[in-house]
């Protein structure tokens, strides 16, 4: 008898699987019929199979029927599941969208706001609802869901995450910036959630929206915290940098912390070139006193700022001497040690090339190589700016020597690609072109984009002027220029240049001249006449090796110095159509794009 029941057991199994087996077979031809367009022979094996087993083929069925308009019978088989699962909502919901297919938008208004009227005050529920109304692409009955569900649990600060995600992909910008005011002073972890996100989502006049909600918020609470920060970088993003600086001060005196906030404020008004504003803000973190953690960072810091504002603009002899003394004061005050090395990095670099001090320089950086527990990187860079200061002064030799040293010290790094990038400068610039030639063939795979177009450009330019003219008689001069202008000898670079044309007339370096010479017009400030050069570049010369270059600089002076947005787009987008393969692609076509305003592609 038991031997019989297990036959019976096995064939009946053996009968479901058969039965499973065909049935998946024929949902997956249903499912290729309704990829390929055919609705009606797909609705046909639905039919079939949601009439064997309708709780599982009802989702295809149903689908199948809104697709082929047949509101009726879907409408139909929803209100059977609905009377045969009760507290199944999604199958409500299914029936409030059959509803909104058809057009009767009341009906499925009525199913939407009777499902919340309904919501017990359990956060779960509300939450599965609000949620199914999201998932449904309801957003507008989901965020009533959620609003709703606030009043019944008696919390004003409950489902603030779903509600910033609803009226974030809505782009409610007025509802995100309330919804932020009332989440923030509780979450303040999630403050650069919020900056993200409405850096992403807000124009000009939505700024301006949150800067009202925030001084009202302010007037009620000024001591909220949150609301300050957020005040200054909202500040930052309207470029009111002064304004910016202002909050953070009142802030910091107010919660009565240490400096870290304005100086990583001030850090980020250096890089936007708000030097007056950084230095402020640096001072009053040093005015706190020796005793704040802060105050040795912003001490340097500090002088960095000073000396990025006067060689960034027009400057006189005194402000350099001015400089060079605070650089000295700090190392006076601080020590020469492997915290302040960046203090000596840059007063070396000062007197190297501003004030071409190069013996000073190079005694400077030799006390910062010679410095125990320097780390290997900060020891690599001080010896490449020793090398530059030795190319300087005249003995090529012992700069070869370091910048060895660091390519065999470096192996496989961004810093030993910088170094064969000197070295093989160092060769053009003091005439041996074929050997420059060749290290800087290496060099056109480096990882650094920067690195690499440098020596690409280099390479090209050699190999161009040697084909004409084996000697390379004048590329050694304009070479000497190219030095005199690393060097910051401008007027010096300047005659060279001129002279080229004189002494070896019908040369080939004409795009080469008006390129330096605009290299020069920009480091002097002179952005009118470094444009007419690059204009001529980029107008005679338009499939020359600097041709592209020119484009993208002409952008970027039309942007950042001659106040004409409109010529600097011209000059990006000329880019993007005339130069696909250059190495400003991205950069231009990202510049094109904030200019524009609409945050489109080009």
């Amino acid at each position: 008898m038991d031997k019989l029941r297990t036959l019976i057991f096995i064939a009946l199994m053996m009968l479901c699987s058969s039965l499973l087996h065909a049935q998946n077979n024929e949902l997956k031809l249903a499912q290729q019929y309704s990829t390929n367009g055919e609705l009606q022979k797909a609705y046909e094996i639905y039919q079939k199979l949601y009439k064997q087993e309708n709780e599982a083929y009802y989702p295809f069925y149903v689908n199948n029927l809104i697709a082929l308009k047949k509101f009726d019978e879907a409408e139909s088989i929803t209100k059977k599941m609905i009377k045969k699962f009760p507290d199944e909502s999604e199958y409500t919901l299914k029936l409030a969208n059959i509803y909104t297919q058809k057009g009767d938008t009341d009906k499925a208004n009525g199913i939407y706001n009777d499902m919340i009227s309904k919501m017990p005050a359990e956060p779960g529920a509300v939450s599965m609802i609000g949620m199914q109304l999201y998932q449904s692409g309801n957003m507008e009955y989901a965020i009533k869901a959620f609003k709703q569900g606030r009043k019944l649990l008696n919390n004003n600060s409950s489902f603030s995450h779903e509600l910033i995600t609803l009226y974030r992909y809505n782009r409610d910008k007025a509802s995100l910036i309330e919804e932020y005011m009332n989440f923030l002073p509780q979450n303040p972890g999630y403050a650069s959630q919020a900056k993200n996100t409405m850096q992403a989502l807000f124009e000009d006049a939505d700024y301006d929206v949150l800067k009202a909600a925030l001084f009202k918020r302010i007037q009620k609470d000024p001591s909220q915290v949150a609301y300050t920060d957020l005040l200054t970088w909202l500040f930052l993003q309207q470029k009111e940098y002064d304004q910016a600086v202002n909050q953070a001060i009142a802030l910091n005196r107010r919660s009565n912390t240490d400096g870290e906030s304005i100086v990583e404020l001030c850090r980020i008004l250096v890089e936007n070139k708000a030097y007056d504003e950084a230095i402020r803000g640096y001072e009053y973190v040093v005015a706190k006193g020796q005793t704040e953690r802060w105050f040795i960072p912003a001490k340097i810091e500090l002088t960095d700022a000073k000396s990025q504002k006067i060689t960034s603009g027009a400057y006189t002899a005194a402000d350099l001497a001015s400089l060079e003394q605070d650089y000295k004061d700090l190392l006076t005050q601080f020590g020469r040690t492997p915290s302040t090395v960046f203090a000596m990095k840059r007063l070396a670099n000062l007197q190297a090339f501003k004030l071409h001090k190069l013996n000073d320089a190079q005694q400077l950086l030799q006390q910062a190589i010679a410095l125990p527990g320097l780390n290997a990187q900060t020891l690599a860079t001080c010896k490449l700016d020793l090398g530059d200061v030795y190319l300087l002064n005249g003995k090529p030799w012992e700069a070869t020597l370091l910048y060895s040293q660091v390519e065999k010290d470096k192996p496989d790094s961004e810093t030993e690609q910088d170094a064969k990038l000197r070295n093989a400068k160092l060769a053009y610039y003091t005439g041996d072109l074929e050997y420059a030639r060749g290290q800087l063939g290496v060099l056109k795979a480096a990882t650094s984009k920067l690195i690499a177009n440098d020596a690409l450009n280099l390479q090209l330019l050699i190999t161009d002027y040697l084909t004409n003219d084996s000697t390379g008689a004048a590329l050694k001069m304009y070479a000497r220029a190219d030095m005199q202008i690393f060097a910051d000898q401008p007027e010096k670079a300047m005659r060279t240049l001129d002279s080229i044309d004189v002494k070896y007339p019908g040369n080939s370096l004409g795009d080469d001249i008006l390129m330096a010479k605009a290299r020069i017009m920009i480091n002097k400030k002179d952005y009118a006449a470094a444009s007419t050069n690059l204009k001529t570049i980029a107008d005679t010369h338009s499939t020359s090796l600097w041709a592209d270059d020119a484009v993208f600089m002409l952008g970027d002076l039309y942007e950042n110095n001659l106040n004409n947005k409109e010529l600097a787009k011209t000059y990006y987008q000329k880019i993007v159509t005339d130069y696909p393969g250059s190495l400003w692609l991205n950069e231009a076509r990202k510049r094109f794009r904030v200019l524009r305003g609409d945050g489109q592609g080009t």
